[in-house]
């Protein structure tokens, strides 16, 4: 009799059932099924030159690649999760193997924002009213990630908390592939920021946050709406603008307390009384329960050992078109008499 036959006669989970009534074994897991809606399907063949029937050849051609080029790299090679990237680098193949490889890059080489990611850890962040994303989209669809420095206290926590909550929060809705069509529009009120609380923001921390944005994470910003900016601002922005493709620094707009500017671009309908809408109070709550419900999913993506070897020997996971930590330096010293004079 062979060992299988054994097994199956000892074991205690099968030994009373007839040949027939044997386990059966577990199903394999669902492959990719859309759910965009025909008119998203539409936009995305128009704007992200994705074909629905050439789709998973190319979710199949960007798995080749990541096997043959980087065979040590530890990322998952589901269809859904592959599609991100290709969606945001309009299927140019190239250019979205180098964005997953830069996605992973960024995680691996900011430890003080990776390590240990999860909601129930950020509680504090969460909990201020630093961020949030509104409940109801813009006219094209993009979901509102609301942001207010105001609200953060240095003394309570360090400036890496937000970082870390913003990348949890573009991690959730990232999961949708209504974003990943349409992408996100940050509204940032700058209200009360004093020059003590801009000078964390220096060009080390700008370099790493930018490289992600716009070089290591798959998604869409459509566009960045600037409100209650003080003069600070100015200082602000100076130490961002270097490190912003000229695409990017084309879509910040600075309404300063204008909000009939601001309502030209996001309707009142969809914004709270805060910003002369007419969609009620800025609720934080919501938000925040929905990153709290998905704890789970964080802690299987962020909390696990990193393995010993992510790349190829002699090709090192690092964002491209990023400037050295020395010209940071020298930035920060050209950028500090900007933030006191603008002060």
């Amino acid at each position: 009799m062979s060992e299988e036959s054994d097994s199956l006669r000892t074991s205690p989970s099968v030994a009373s059932l007839s040949e027939n009534e044997l386990p059966l074994p577990p199903p394999e897991p669902p492959g990719y099924v859309c759910s965009l809606t025909e008119d998203l399907v539409t936009k995305a063949r128009e704007e992200l030159q994705e074909k629905p029937e050439w789709r998973l050849r190319d979710v199949q051609a960007l798995r080749d690649m990541v096997r043959k080029e980087y065979p040590y790299l530890s990322t998952s090679l589901d269809d859904a999760f592959l599609l991100r990237f290709l969606r945001a680098r309009k299927f140019d193949y190239d250019r979205a193997l180098q964005l997953l490889v830069n996605y992973h890059g960024c995680r691996r080489n900011w430890p003080e924002v990776f390590s240990n990611l999860r909601p129930s850890a950020l509680k504090d962040v969460l909990n201020s009213g630093f961020l949030t994303v509104l409940p109801h989209t813009d006219p094209r669809g993009c979901h509102v990630l609301c942001i207010r420095p105001d609200r953060w206290i240095p003394s309570n926590y360090p400036i890496t908390e937000n970082i870390r909550a913003i990348y949890l929060t573009l991690e959730k809705l990232i999961q949708s592939e209504e974003t990943q069509v349409n992408g996100i529009v940050i509204l940032a009120d700058y209200k009360g920021v004093s020059l003590s609380k801009a000078s964390h923001f220096g060009p080390f921390i700008a370099k790493k946050v930018i490289g992600i944005l716009q070089d290591g994470f798959p998604i869409r910003i459509k566009a960045v709406h600037i409100v209650n900016e003080p003069r600070i601002f100015k200082g602000i922005f100076a130490i961002i603008k270097p490190f912003l493709k000229e695409k990017i620094a084309n879509r910040f707009f600075l309404h300063g307390s204008d909000l009939n500017s601001l309502h030209t671009s996001l309707p009142r309908n969809i914004l709270p009384r805060e910003y002369g809408g007419t969609a009620g109070e800025l609720d934080i709550t919501t938000w925040n329960a929905v990153l709290l419900a998905s704890e789970d999913d964080f802690v299987k993506e962020f909390c696990q050992p990193v393995p010993a070897c992510d790349s190829l020997p002699g090709q090192p996971l690092l964002p491209e078109g990023l400037i050295s930590d020395a010209q940071c330096d020298d930035s920060m010293r050209a950028v500090k008499s900007q933030l006191y004079s603008c002060y």
